[in-house]
């Protein structure tokens, strides 16, 4: 959601939720219904510089209110743009944007370790002032220090039921973005807790938790790849939840690109979904058109 160099504007924002509403539409006008979730990290990383920038002057805002504000936001860039594309083919159907919070558990080891990236690359000095302010930060080297924080396994989409219903009624409902809004159970309800929810392992949970067939995450790759960058490489199309996971077991994903959407999609098929497909955003249509296993990599039972 942002333009090919990394810079996020509104309109470099608009420009590619844009683009992805296309093949959103294009797979809605083929007769699939489709729920849909995304990620929020560019987003949540200026909220986080304006919380910077501008403490001497308003209050900073906790992590679980950034991930909210986010959600809206894309929400309703994505709901304008798939309005128009349905339009555009002719589809008459409705969007809506659910603010949605994810349960974690408030044991989770992730609070004791933060180690999840976010914000942007500062100097040690600058880190240091933010350190002393009570944040947790990491050396990443060259590019010097980033935020880190809590990353909780995502236990159950809380509004799940809310999302099938709006569905169930034939509305095209966008939910849970940037995994949702962290919450655990306290004394009195639920409470919002400084962490970011892996988008793509809360994907998994909020598919099992809408009964859903298929989960596709859409990314900038045509499919998962075996010993990426090296002159073995090879590309993987359909596979078994077995052999994925003897990949996975064998280090060939990355943690912090592939990896996550391989575990997500694999966690998903071995809790009984039908399959689940990594592919290219713009081959998304074709990836659900055609027979699974003919574009991306798809994940089987058996």
């Amino acid at each position: 959601m942002s333009a090919p160099d990394g810079s996020a504007t509104e309109a470099h924002q608009i420009a590619a939720l844009t683009s992805a509403a296309t093949h959103i539409a294009d797979l809605v006008a083929a007769g699939t219904e489709v729920v849909i979730t995304h990620g929020n990290g560019p987003q949540v990383g200026n909220l986080l510089v304006k919380n910077e920038l501008s403490a001497a002057v308003v209050p900073p805002v906790s992590l679980d209110w950034c991930v909210a504000q986010t959600q809206a936001t894309i929400g309703f860039v994505l709901q304008n743009a798939l309005d128009r594309a349905l339009a555009d083919r002719g589809v008459e159907r409705r969007t809506v944007t659910l603010v949605t919070r994810t349960l974690v558990d408030a044991a989770d080891p992730a609070f004791a370790n933060p180690g999840k990236p976010i914000g942007r690359y500062r100097t040690a000095a600058e880190a240091e002032v933010l350190i002393a302010q009570g944040q947790h930060w990491a050396d990443l080297g060259d590019r010097g220090w980033r935020r880190v924080v809590p990353s909780p396994v995502p236990i159950r989409v809380v509004d799940a039921p809310v999302g099938a219903q709006l569905a169930g009624l034939g509305h095209i409902v966008i939910l849970a973005g940037g995994g949702g809004v962290p919450v655990v159970d306290g004394e009195h309800g639920l409470v919002g807790v400084e962490a970011v929810i892996d988008k793509d392992l809360a994907a998994a949970v909020l598919a099992k938790d809408l009964g859903a067939d298929v989960l596709v995450i859409a990314t900038d790759v045509e499919a998962a790849v075996l010993s990426w960058g090296t002159p073995q490489a090879r590309s993987l199309g359909r596979v078994t939840v077995a052999e994925m996971t003897a990949y996975q077991a064998q280090g060939h994903f990355a943690a912090g690109s592939m990896g996550p959407k391989v575990a997500a999609v694999t966690s998903f098929v071995a809790d009984g979904g039908r399959a689940g497909v990594i592919t290219r955003l713009d081959r998304l249509a074709e990836a659900l058109t055609r027979p699974l296993g003919t574009v991306g990599t798809v994940i089987t039972p058996g």
